[in-house]
């Protein structure tokens, strides 16, 4: 009882070590704290349930029940009964706090604060990692099995980390695990007894042995491997390799092949950022530009029914030839080359590289930064952005309105215009809005120019910090109908609008010049974070249009042929020249967009109430992980509580019979004989599973054999040189045929040591694949699955014949055959 209390308190600990990767989420450690608390309540009540001598199913709900008391006190809902019993409002707080937890998902990117629905589905997480280690270890005394759980735990910061896993963390959690299989083995070898030496000097249960001081030497080998390798392998977290090679060599080695991002979801990353309290440098940008525009880095070009997403960006090397974008420079276009150089802080890691359009040569960024030409953003596949400096000659564009008239449109057959107008069917509001601002332009450019003219204080719309509701059933509708929004709003809904009239549109994401330059470099927060409009034009390529009233958004910058609206005395600056920004005093205070944007959510929503983002993939391939390692793990959990059950059996103590004996000299006599029932049960248990022990090392079963015969087949084939496993055999073969046969059966032998032995030496003599798959996957369990599924197929169909015979008693036609009969 000691050594299981032992083991549960190590098991509660390696618990708590395998959670360190956690670290790299939050930005405190209350989600420590709190996990702590539930861990020491569910390792208290386990270690009390195995003190009372209680099973196995007691033991895991009385640890079920301390989870629901824990959470219960670490988060209460105000309606507890002496203020740790759960009612059925504290489950319905709980609902509210998993639904809540979702919603921060999708809110915050790494590392997220600590909210309550988080820390709940951190601590509930934990804890039930917590019941299921103690099981593994302690009740079924697997604790190599009790890495899976473990290893659920630090699947959850690699899946959401845009960048690497600190490798601390993971020593801690390898650690913990390494604890909890040398406590067992420390435990197992200890219920041998005293261990000595040859000269009889007694050898202390902890003094390692030659062979246990190897075990430890490969543990911290393992352990310091893989930690190692991924820091040195280029591709794997971008390190030592990557930083020595200073940006040379090939990437990915296949010039010119399309490559697709694999990252996760860039705007769960954004929206934590928007949704920090305090202001934070995310990037500095020296330009010889005079006045820049927007610097982008994403761009949100597929329209589904709950707004803009991003698609997968594809491209080259980003250090190699870039397209040239002064061929497509005609009448009424003037383009300017400029040069500018980009330090990304640590406060921006993403797999996304921020330029301003149309970059025509990089410096100091290597094959693994690859550039879409179509989307005009730098991304990549294995590498982030955070704390990288570079520089890039780019090529700003900018457009006269004749120029922009004079487009011609696209032919209804183009790429581009069969991709970036479709929307997301009918929507008979926004249809007939753009039909009527549409009316009598002649040109995609002024079709375009006034429906940007429509978002402006002259037709009611505002900026606001956040949206508000309708009734419609479709943000886009509520926006259009109750025109308070912010930037992510307005440049969706303008996009849609542009795409109903059928010119092509998408959204870009990047930042505005915000407030704080010094000479030709800008500083820019996360609250200079932007969205806004680029429109296609045939000829021409892609021209931004800001739609969000520049009032609201420091550092905005307007243009010739998409001036403000809202402007108290427009101005149309020179043909060809760079549109004229705002300055840092446009800023709505408080109340600027800077702040609204903080609302935003993971997606490009219409309505900031319901945001319409696209969901987190980290949480499904989570769920989708653990859910494969329950069902890798269900065959072997089967096949150890099926060997449990049978030990269990045969190792109890064997009840008795009594009789009275009356001998001629009147004494009387009690006779104690062992129980015959209890006993030839035991053979049986016995039996069944060295059975299922030679179907898992694929020793051949033949059912209609006496227990003699298999065993002298199975001495004969498998057991023939080794002495201790033959008697084994044999003594199982013995009692199990005077189990069957005998009127009394074979008693106090130790069968269940004899399996043992036998399990062990058709171990030894397999292959590693054959001892890997009677571990994990064995034969045994999937045989009775497999019988069991035939029977049950067979008991369908025997009750089928049944069901339909009964019901062809009751045929029309039977009957009414029957009645013409008589």
């Amino acid at each position: 009882m000691i050594a299981s209390r032992n083991i549960g308190a190590v098991a509660a600990a390696a618990t708590l070590l395998a959670a360190a990767p956690l670290s790299a989420i939050f930005q405190s450690w209350t989600w420590l704290i709190q996990a702590a608390i539930a861990v020491a309540v569910v390792a208290g009540v386990a270690a009390l349930t195995r003190l009372v001598r209680a099973p196995l199913w007691g033991q895991v709900l009385g640890m079920l029940a301390a989870l629901v008391l824990a959470l219960t006190w670490l988060f209460p809902s105000g309606a507890e009964l002496f203020a740790i019993l759960p009612t059925p409002a504290t489950f319905g707080h709980f609902a509210e706090l998993l639904g809540g937890s979702m919603q921060d998902m999708r809110s915050y990117g790494v590392k997220v604060p600590d909210t309550d629905p988080l820390l709940f589905i951190t601590v509930l997480g934990v804890g039930g990692v917590a019941v299921l280690v103690d099981v593994l270890a302690v009740g079924l005394r697997r604790p190599a099995l009790a890495g899976l759980p473990m290893l659920a735990i630090y699947s959850v910061p690699v899946a959401v980390y845009v960048d690497s896993v600190p490798p601390l963390p993971f020593v801690v959690g390898a650690a913990g695990y390494l604890w909890l299989l040398v406590t067992d083995n420390v435990d197992r070898v200890r219920r041998f007894g005293r261990r000595f030496t040859g000269d009889g000097r007694d050898v202390d249960v902890w003094e390692a042995s030659p062979l246990a001081s190897a075990g430890r030497r490969l543990a911290v080998v393992g352990v310091v491997v893989a930690v190692a390798l991924p820091l040195a392998v280029p591709g794997m977290t971008g390190g030592l390799l990557d930083r020595l090679g200073g940006g040379t060599g090939n990437g990915n080695g296949r010039a010119g092949s399309g490559v697709s991002s694999g990252r996760i979801d860039l705007f769960a990353s954004l929206a934590g950022q928007l949704n920090q309290s305090e202001v934070a440098d995310l990037v500095r940008v020296t330009t010889s530009e005079p006045n820049p525009f927007y610097l982008r880095y994403a761009v949100a070009d597929e329209l589904r029914p709950s707004g803009f997403q991003a698609r997968s960006p594809s491209g080259r090397p980003a250090n190699r030839d870039l397209p040239d974008p002064t061929e497509r420079a005609g009448r009424g276009v003037q383009q300017t080359p400029y040069r500018a150089t980009v330090e990304v802080t640590k406060g921006l890691s993403m797999s996304l590289m921020p330029v301003y359009a149309e970059p025509v040569r990089t410096e100091d960024l290597n094959s693994n930064w690859l550039y879409d030409p179509n989307q005009q953003v730098v991304f990549s596949n294995r590498e982030n952005s955070r704390g990288r400096k570079y520089s890039f000659d780019y090529i700003r564009s900018t457009y006269t309105p004749a120029a922009l008239r004079a487009a011609q449109p696209l032919a209804a057959d183009h790429p581009v215009r069969r991709q970036l107008t479709a929307t997301p069917g009918s929507v008979p509001e926004v249809e007939e809005l753009v039909k009527g601002l549409i009316q009598g332009k002649r040109t995609d450019y002024d079709r375009v120019l006034a429906i940007y003219q429509h978002f402006s204080s002259d037709n009611g719309f505002s900026y606001r910090l956040s949206t508000e509701s309708g009734s419609s059933g479709q943000d886009i509708v509520n926006f259009l109908t109750n025109k308070v929004g912010y930037c992510q709003q307005y440049a969706a809904a303008m996009a849609w609008l542009v795409r109903s009239a059928g010119i092509p549109a998408r959204v870009a994401f990047g930042f505005t010049n915000g407030s704080k330059r010094d000479g030709d470099t800008y500083t820019l927060t996360n609250l200079n974070l932007h969205a806004w409009t680029e429109v296609y034009f045939g000829g021409i390529g892609w021209v931004p249009f800001d739609a969000t009233p520049a009032y609201g958004v420091p550092g905005s910058t307007r243009s010739a042929w998409a001036p403000d609206t809202d402007a108290p005395e427009p101005s149309t600056p020179d043909a060809g020249t760079p549109g004229t920004p705002t300055g840092p005093d446009a800023s709505a205070g408080p109340a600027g967009p800077d702040n609204a944007d903080r609302d935003t959510d993971s997606g490009l929503s219409l309505a900031g109430e319901q945001p319409a983002e696209q969901a987190p993939v980290w949480p499904w391939w989570a769920a989708g992980l653990l859910a494969l390692l329950a069902l890798l793990a269900t065959p072997a959990l089967r096949r150890l509580a099926l060997r449990r059950r049978r030990s269990g059996r045969a190792s109890a103590t064997v009840a008795s019979t009594t009789g009275e004996v009356q001998p001629a000299d009147g004494t009387r006599v009690v006779v104690v004989g062992p129980d015959a029932s209890r006993a030839r049960a035991d053979a049986h248990a016995a039996w069944a599973e060295l059975l299922d022990t030679l179907v898992d090392f694929k020793v051949r079963v033949d059912r209609t054999e006496t227990p003699r015969a298999t065993a002298d087949r199975l001495v004969r084939d498998a057991l023939a040189d080794d002495t201790a496993a033959v008697g084994a055999a044999r003594l199982l073969g013995r009692a199990e045929e005077r189990a069957r046969y005998a009127r009394d059966p074979l008693t106090g032998e130790p069968l269940l040591p004899a399996v043992r032995a036998v399990r062990g030496a058709l171990a030894t003599r397999a292959d590693r694949r054959t001892r890997l798959l009677a571990a994990v996957l064995p034969p045994s369990v999937l045989l009775r699955w497999r019988i069991g599924l035939a029977d049950t197929s067979g008991r369908l169909v025997a009750l089928t014949g049944r069901v339909r015979y009964r019901l062809l008693r009751w045929s029309p036609r039977r009957i009414l055959a029957s009645r013409a009969a008589r």
